[in-house]
């Protein structure tokens, strides 16, 4: 090979192992480096729910969103905050150890992209870089209250919003309710165990998987 090819070659995998590099930095695999838009399905105990997730619209909630389908995190998730004709909201980790680590693993904000109508997927917060594992997908255009809140969509339901419409809301902001409401401290504490005791018609996620 001459040498110019050779430079070329020790050019391009320089810079390569310099992206690989940054990503692992800010958290990102060389796997979601590459996935701008992928799909997960939700397999529930009400049928299934396909999202399809679009890093373009929040880099680093698809990206945490990828981390924690494939490591199984939200595998036998409770739908511990169902309003019925608002939202669905998952992502408190039924062990409760697990459920304390990533509490902490709060993440940047992302300027908000796309507008919080029915169908969209986002994580929600308390405080500003304050996102962690907590994802609700809107029921209704929420777009009124929740855009200028800065709650940004990394995603939207391209299969099953029937599912999404049906799962059981009978607990609706008693089963844990949302973040700022300050009354999730038992689930944390607790988890799935709490949760079946206290309210044991939730519905749940069977399994969560990135699929083709």
């Amino acid at each position: 090979m001459c040498p110019v090819r050779w430079l070329l070659v020790f050019v391009c995998s320089a810079s390569l192992l310099g992206e690989r590099s940054q990503s692992s930095r800010h958290g990102r695999s060389a796997e979601s480096l590459a996935l701008q838009v992928y799909r997960v399905q939700l397999d529930t105990t009400k049928g299934r729910i396909v999202i399809e997730v679009n890093r373009e619209w929040a880099p680093q909630g698809a990206d945490r969103f990828y981390e924690l389908v494939t490591s199984g995190y939200y595998d036998d998730n409770r739908f511990f905050r169902v309003v019925a004709g608002r939202w669905v909201q998952f992502g408190i980790n039924g062990d409760p150890a697990v459920a304390k680590e990533w509490r902490g693993k709060a993440m940047p904000d992302d300027p908000r992209k796309e507008s919080n109508v029915r169908g969209t997927v986002a994580f929600a917060f308390a405080v500003p870089n304050g996102r962690t594992t907590q994802v609700y997908i809107a029921l209704n255009d929420l777009s009124s209250t929740q855009d200028a809140q800065g709650f940004a969509p990394f995603g939207r339901v391209v299969s099953g919003m029937e599912v999404a419409d049906a799962l059981n809301s009978e607990y609706g902001e008693n089963s844990g309710g949302g973040i700022r409401a300050g009354k999730q401290q038992p689930l944390f504490d607790g988890g799935n165990a709490y949760l079946d005791r206290e309210f044991p018609r939730l519905d749940r996620i069977v399994r969560a998987r990135v699929i083709p």
